[in-house]
């Protein structure tokens, strides 16, 4: 099978891949869900004209002539309705909030008056409406303010709960079942014997899928058996996991039994091969309703595709329009050689530069190095067979996260 292109690698991942089916869920855990439905207001706010200041609400024909004393007839704070009409020569003292009594049209705020027992003294003239908000002059009950497909911002959920909508429709959140192979590879935090390798890869996986809003669950490390990796395989199965993304044993050597495993299960296999760098071992299909993305063992290869290709997925799966990553114009900060066939994926670091940021690529590009994928800011993509460019050469480059 010859090397895939990139983008239609992509394109084979997404051709599927469709929004999840929606569920109601509670207000605090809707933000960056995707809605499923336009959002009406289900009130008017505010519902009725309140104070927008601490002062006195009064009829501004009142005090077209200053000093006006008025007689105070009470006292209004939020939440306290006043049963009370402001006649002519009447005010009310009033605080940020507070419902505008009947018969009044303007609140004079506190810093213009002065005060005597029961009498307010107003030195300074204030129009009609001043210091008010009215009815509905932030939205109106009906009024359609999130629309299906808004991926909703910590302030769309504000927005939702003045709304007074306590639960939202979203997508259901994709679940991703991460599975690590090799009989090398041990855990974290023990005594790792020289031939043996800590494993890694995993918890990056996990954390990128999470990061982009999926729910994980750790199948663990397999051993390089093929009963092994299968019982794995039927444990994502069970759990309903949308993609199931193993990292390691997806080539076709002699310990690399995972696709052995996938097909034995009845893998559909998309491709096996990509014209990338790093990753070119990495392998998708479908198994059933579950999406198998196999990333190669190397650490940055397993990465760098997992961001090329899970993060995607899981966004389309969620339900938002922002699919795949956008690539941004840089210049690079150093000279690079000529590019083979494949598209090169350089993990480079970003500085601001007189013309805009610079990309420098990192001395050690090895798939195994972790350390200088740790200080990239950004990869660095160069087409198959692009030529050799000196420092100051346009380039493109993928933003990485935090």
């Amino acid at each position: 099978m010859a090397l895939m292109p990139v983008a239609e690698a992509l394109r084979l991942v997404l051709a599927e891949a469709k929004p999840l089916p929606a569920e109601l869920v509670a207000l605090d855990l809707a933000a960056a869900r995707v809605l499923t439905e336009d959002v009406a207001s289900l009130r008017t706010q505010p519902p009725t004209a309140v104070s927008a200041m601490d002062g006195y609400a009064v009829r501004a024909s009142d005090i077209t002539k200053v000093p006006a004393a008025l007689k105070v007839i009470g006292e209004i704070a939020a939440g306290h309705p006043f049963d009370r009409q402001i006649a002519e020569g009447q005010a009310a003292r009033i605080f940020t909030g507070g419902v505008m009594p009947s018969g009044s049209d303007t609140v004079v705020i506190q810093e213009l008056t002065s005060r005597e027992g029961d009498v307010v003294m107003i030195q300074k003239s204030t129009s009609k409406g001043r210091n008010v908000r009215a009815q509905g002059i932030d939205f109106a009950q009906g009024d359609v303010l999130l629309r299906k497909g808004r991926r909703l911002s910590d302030r769309d959920v504000m927005l939702a709960a003045a709304m007074n909508h306590a639960h939202l429709s979203v997508h259901r959140k994709p679940r991703v079942a991460v599975l690590g192979t090799g009989d090398e590879l041990v855990p974290p935090g023990g005594s790792p014997k020289s031939d043996e390798i800590v494993y890694s890869n995993g918890f990056a996986l996990a954390s990128l899928a999470r990061t982009e809003g999926a729910e994980v669950r750790d199948l663990g490390i397999a051993y390089d058996r093929v009963e092994d990796i299968t019982q794995a395989i039927k444990s994502a199965r069970a759990w309903g996991a949308d993609i199931l993304i193993t990292s390691g044993g997806a080539s076709v050597g002699e310990h690399d039994l995972v696709q052995r495993a996938l097909t034995a299960e009845g893998l559909n296999l998309s491709f096996w091969r990509v014209a990338l760098r790093p990753g070119r071992p990495m392998m998708h299909g479908r198994l059933g309703a579950m999406q198998v993305l196999g990333v190669p063992g190397n650490p940055v290869s397993s990465y760098v595709c997992a961001f090329l290709f899970l993060v995607p997925l899981i966004r389309r799966l969620s339900g938002r329009m922002d699919v795949e990553p956008q690539p941004e114009p840089a210049r690079l900060g150093c000279d690079l050689p000529a590019n083979d066939e494949r598209a090169d994926y350089l993990r480079a670091t970003l500085a601001p530069g007189p013309e805009g940021p610079v990309a420098t690529p990192l001395p050690a590009q090895d798939s195994s190095l972790m350390a200088p994928l740790a200080k990239a800011d950004c990869l660095v993509i160069r087409a198959p067979g692009a030529p050799a460019v000196p420092a100051g050469s346009d380039c493109i480059i993928l933003k990485l996260g935090l």
